[in-house]
């Protein structure tokens, strides 16, 4: 058995990036880049109006006569001379000769001039040419998350395809005789399966969209034969009970018969003790608890990161805050301690409930309090430390 903080650095040292693609930029979203992207055209790639209004060279006159239009997409780069502007639009090409955009607003205007009431200081609502990014400037770094800002950026600078790290296939699969599909008849001594729902939902918080959810009987040659397949055409496997030491806890045998290699089984830590952690050439398994709240636990603490690793991000963990206590908490398990809790700007409250097979409070917190294996009393008004889940 280890401590948590050699249980997180097994999973971090362990998870290597997943392969690089290309993918069409508007497919990119949640991916995160896998090189350096440079602009191809300056954005602008002309000089733009800021405004609806008029183009002109800036002078002490405020009358104008309007010898022409420019609206979005036309390129007329009328000459213009001290007397004169031209009726211009946002987003329009702004002649050579103009130096200066005065808003519609602050002009007197008649069908051939306009007369100035309110003068625009000089170079006022012009965009000047690469006033976003020049050409050949980064546009972003390797390692940077696509989000839809930055997908509206790469297409407006003519980008259609990015380099980014491939996202892990991951597998889920399920064991326990006792379980039973939701909306099916309960019969006595069943309970419905819940876990992989859970899972699937977590998953898609952080981008992995499509998972595969097998189920096995509780025994050895069915786990184990599951599994083979499971290795061969999954990056992640994230398995469900099965991993104690009871008599139909066949995982871990089943697990290393397959060539699984163990990098550390049961943490020290409470919920989520019972935890397998492994690889198989480039596929990490995760053997989780059977108990709802304990498997959650450990995919927040553990497989959360390990997949932000594979994806390409740089900071894999949950952020951590920190909030002063409600009341006192008593640690005698010499365990550390993820406690279900609701925190707000000031302070944290730990709920109700937390028995590690209860959902039902793990569905009301926003956090997991961690208390140290080695601290055996948090004071009420104490600083703790949280990992937020909401």
């Amino acid at each position: 058995m280890i401590q948590v903080n050699e249980a997180l650095t097994f999973v971090a040292e362990n998870s290597s990036k997943m392969p690089s693609q290309k993918i069409a930029v508007g497919k990119a979203l949640g991916y995160i880049l896998a090189e350096t992207v440079y602009s191809p055209i300056a954005m602008p790639p002309f000089r733009q109006s800021a405004m609806d209004g008029y183009a002109f060279i800036h002078s002490e006159r405020h009358q104008y006569d309007v010898v022409s239009v420019s609206q979005a997409g036309d390129h007329s780069n009328v000459k213009l001379k001290e007397n004169e502007a031209i009726r211009i639009f946002t987003g329009a090409f702004v002649p050579d000769d103009a130096d200066t955009v005065v808003m519609q607003e602050h002009v007197m205007a008649n069908e051939n001039s306009i007369l100035i009431a309110r003068m625009p200081e000089k170079l006022a609502n012009v965009r000047a040419k690469g006033e976003q990014i020049n050409k050949n400037e980064v546009v972003f770094e390797v390692n940077t998350l696509i989000t839809p800002a930055a997908i509206g950026f790469l297409a407006c600078l003519g980008i259609t395809e990015i380099m980014v790290y491939k996202k892990p296939k991951v597998a889920i699969l399920v064991t326990g005789n006792e379980l039973v599909k939701p909306g099916k008849k309960l019969p006595k001594g069943k309970i419905y399966e819940s876990n992989s729902v859970m899972l699937q939902a977590a998953l898609q918080t952080i981008g992995i969209k499509k998972t595969k959810v097998f189920k096995v009987k509780d025994n050895l040659k069915a786990t184990k034969k599951a599994l083979k397949d499971i290795l061969e055409k999954y990056d992640i496997v994230l398995i469900s009970g099965g991993i104690s030491v009871g008599d139909y806890d066949f995982v871990k045998e089943a697990l290393l018969k397959n060539g699984v290699k163990e990098l550390f089984y049961k943490i020290n830590q409470k919920p989520g003790k019972p935890m397998f952690f492994g690889f198989k050439n480039e596929t990490l398994v995760f053997a989780l608890p059977g108990n709802p709240a304990s498997s959650l636990t450990n995919f927040y603490v553990y497989v959360y990161p390990a997949i932000r690793n594979r994806m390409g991000f740089s900071d894999i963990h949950l952020p951590k805050v920190i909030r002063k206590l409600n009341t006192d908490i008593k640690n005698t398990s010499g365990k550390t301690l993820f406690l279900k809790a609701l925190y707000d700007e000031t302070h944290v409250t730990v709920l109700d409930g937390q028995s590690s097979a209860m959902l039902n409070t793990f569905a009301t917190a926003n956090s997991l309090l961690i208390v140290p294996n080695d601290v055996e009393i948090i004071e009420k008004e104490q600083f703790v430390t949280l990992l937020p889940i909401d």
